[in-house]
């Protein structure tokens, strides 16, 4: 059977790489969505903040109260959502660090909230090492096997992923759910993965859990997207932001709309602009740089790409752009060299399909497509069916004089012209 082309869903984080250059009917409705781009309060901000000084003043008082540090390191990890800097990720790491050392790694519990801190940095292989101290301490053992289903897909370990998915796929839990749909996903299931993450809303609107109806309904929007549901996306955005005002994913999530299936680049740049007064990404740099490019400013496209490349040198941010870093180093800024040292990083530490299609197409940059289809052939054909890995595979089949090869890569590419967007899709209809 033929497995459609999708996003892989991730947890940090995922740019939804979109857009499309014709007119398509308006679905969203600036009514709705302004008066969430009007707040002048960062609310959850303002509640993380409070607790930050609440639990640091305990903690400064009785220094020896190591379980303290979990509550400053909580604290830490939800202003890192509400604001986006990095900074408390980091900060919230060294509180758990501390409690685990404190503690002789001893309880399964803390050590799982320092891996899952590691995974939001990227740091998958330290975070795999955690987890398996867990697992053999035994405590709520199920959700350490979550866990390291999570971290052996990230790692590309699918065998792995797929043995502690045997152990809990067929509970009928809210974690379960939501990570049989990001198998499907994996697999290029779409449909399967939409109805799983279907039944996991379902089960957070049942016991109405706002935080997890608010992360289902944003992952689904995502899922809607690539299917083409872009109303059912939209609703699913607004949905998230009637729970919380300021979830800047969900913002992300209508610009895209706005700029991919209405064609409306400068509403998208007013609604990214808001985000960005509240919260910081390296990434809506570089949105910003192709919604630039689409409207055929230069010099605002290379704004915006340097100003992306500056954020990532906060040493705080580690490996986490490294995927976007490589890109832009090769097709941006002519710099094969440093993305193919970047591309070997990430494939020795995250031996995934997208991992290796990164280093071959680099490597097709670099002027080595040879080189680019071997890897090409072993580690990302019938592997991934992201579509941006699909449009390398074409282009580094096409340099090879494989053009034949190419046909129906390139029918289904232009069916995700709204993941993939009008930039990207002009090079597609060119292939």
């Amino acid at each position: 059977m033929k497995k459609s082309i999708t996003y892989q869903l991730l947890g940090v984080g995922l740019l939804l790489i979109s857009c499309t250059s014709t007119p398509s009917k308006n679905i969203t409705n600036a009514e709705t969505y302004n008066s969430y781009l009007e707040i002048a309060e960062n609310t959850a901000a303002t509640t993380a903040q409070e607790e930050f000084t609440f639990w640091t003043q305990k903690l400064e008082k009785s220094p020896n109260q190591f379980p303290y540090h979990a509550k400053v390191s909580s604290a830490h990890s939800q202003l890192f959502s509400a604001t986006g800097d990095v900074s408390h990720l980091v900060e919230a790491a060294k509180h758990l660090e501390l409690l685990n050392e404190r503690t002789n790694y001893q309880y399964a519990g803390h050590i799982r909230s320092l891996a899952r801190n590691y995974i939001s940095q990227h740091r998958f292989q330290e975070a795999l090492s955690l987890l398996k101290k867990a697992e053999v301490l035994g405590e709520n053992l199920q959700a350490t096997q979550k866990m390291l289903f999570d971290v052996h897909l990230e790692l590309g370990n699918t065998e792995e992923a797929e043995k502690y998915l045997s152990i809990f796929k067929n509970e009928n839990s809210f974690d379960a759910m939501i990570r049989l749909s990001k198998w499907y996903d994996h697999e290029g299931k779409l449909m399967a993965a939409i109805k799983m993450m279907e039944k996991a809303m379902h089960k957070a609107e049942d016991a109405n859990n706002a935080s997890l109806k608010q992360w289902s309904y944003t992952n689904l929007a995502d899922f809607y997207g690539h299917a083409g549901r872009i109303q059912d996306s939209y609703e699913h955005y607004v949905k998230a932001l009637e729970i919380d005002a300021n979830d800047a994913y969900a913002k992300k999530g209508i610009a895209w709309i706005v700029f991919s299936h209405e064609n409306n680049p400068e509403e998208a740049l007013r609604i990214l602009n808001s985000i960005m007064s509240q919260h910081k990404a390296p990434d809506y740099y570089l949105l910003k740089s192709e919604i630039a490019e689409q409207m055929g400013e230069t010099a605002e496209k290379e704004k915006n790409i340097q100003a992306f490349m500056r954020a990532i040198e906060d040493e705080n941010y580690g490996v986490m752009y490294n995927a976007y870093a490589i890109t832009i180093l090769s097709e941006e800024l002519n710099n094969t060299e440093k993305a193919l040292e970047l591309a070997k990083l990430e494939v020795q530490h995250r031996p995934t399909a997208q991992a290796y299609d990164l280093l071959a197409w680099t490597y097709h940059l670099h002027g080595n497509s040879e080189k680019a289809l071997e890897i090409a052939e072993q580690h990302v054909i019938d592997k991934t069916f992201e579509p941006v890995a699909q449009y390398h595979i074409a282009e580094i089949l096409k340099a090879n004089g494989k053009a034949a090869e190419i046909k129906d890569i390139k029918t289904e590419l232009l069916e995700s012209s709204f993941e993939l967007g009008p930039v990207m899709t002009q090079k597609i209809q060119r292939l």
